[in-house]
């Protein structure tokens, strides 16, 4: 925002990811969101989820209004340290069983689709010929 904002670490700011204290990183920007918590339309525990990352596209994703956006004024507090950032997707990087997980349970409803759609069709092909040849039978005699 202005030239003397302060900037800070990642580290620092991953550490404020409770409800008593929650900080938020969102477009290079950091929000202290604690007071703002109770009142937040999609429950608190959106906000903490989004805590400890980059934030922005969770934001984003949700498609808020120019008055969430206006709002945020009154909880920034400073910049993010963008080479702090970098070193944490750098820690980051090698450790791929927390997406593939959430990965995973994010898509259970697909999993069990893709098992289930081929069982269903093939269900579907024995009852259709089973009564197929019923009636051949029935139609011949």
């Amino acid at each position: 925002m202005t030239s003397d904002a302060k900037i800070l670490s990642f580290q620092e700011v991953s550490k404020h990811n409770l409800k008593t204290d929650c900080w938020l990183i969102i477009s290079g920007k950091v929000y202290d969101v604690t007071a703002f918590l109770d009142d937040h339309p999609g429950g608190d525990d959106v906000l903490i989820l989004a805590t400890e990352k980059d934030a922005t596209e969770d934001f984003e994703d949700v498609g808020h209004s120019q008055d969430a956006k206006d709002l945020m004024k009154d909880y920034y507090i400073g910049e993010i340290d963008s080479k702090s950032m970098l070193q944490k997707n750098k820690r980051k990087m090698p450790s791929n069983t927390a997406s593939a997980y959430n990965q995973e349970s994010g898509s259970s409803s697909s999993n069990i689709l893709t098992f289930l759609l081929p069982i269903l069709i093939l269900v579907l092909a024995y009852a259709l010929y089973y009564f197929a040849k019923k009636d051949a039978i029935i139609s011949y005699q």
